[in-house]
Order: structure tokens, then sequence, then C-alpha cells
């Protein structure tokens, strides 16, 4: 047996240590490595969308062709409409971009 400390290994280290055990793992990955994994790279399981590295569409049949049609909103973007469709007024939502909550 092989022993290996948690804080002196890392990474592709411990991705050395396991492929081809019966061991279920995964690496955790940043948005940027994740998208440069070969497995989500082959399956384009990310994509980028006006500047923004996003999930595809999923799932993705060969029959039935699926995109993503528009980038995804902006931070903020729809907050407005958002809590007036709750019931909140203009004054209310004012109120809380003045108090920093929004």
């Amino acid at each position: 047996k092989r022993q290996v400390s948690t804080q002196s290994t890392w990474g592709q280290e411990w991705c050395d240590l396991m492929e081809g055990t019966d061991v279920c793992f995964a690496p955790v990955l940043s948005m940027q490595e994740a998208a440069q994994h070969p497995h989500n790279a082959g399956r384009q399981a990310l994509v980028e969308v006006a500047g923004v590295t996003q999930p595809n569409v999923a799932p993705r049949f060969q029959g039935t062709p699926s995109a993503i049609r528009t980038p995804p909103p902006k931070v903020g973007q729809h907050t407005t409409s958002i809590l007036a469709a709750l019931g909140y007024s203009a004054q209310d939502i004012e109120r809380f971009r003045g108090d920093g909550v929004i």
C-alpha cells in the first residue's frame, strides 16, 4: 500500500495515483480548467457565449440540434423587473439601491 499525505499531494498527482483504480473520484477544477479538461472538451460540455464560459445545452440529441441562442444576462440586468413583478414599488427598489441591497 502507498500512503499519501493530503497536505503535500495535489492535483495531477492525485489523478495519477487514482486512475485505473476502483476509487470513484474527480478533480475539483476551476471553470477554466474544466473547459480544458479532455473529457469536457471532447464532449463540448462547456461553451463560450459572449465572453462567458458556461455549461452547454443538455441533454443534446443527434436528431434534435440545440444551441445557446443568447448571451447570459449581466449581473443585476433583470433585478428591477423581477422585484417589480414581486410587488415592490419603484420607491422600494430605489431605496434598496441606495442602501446597497441591490
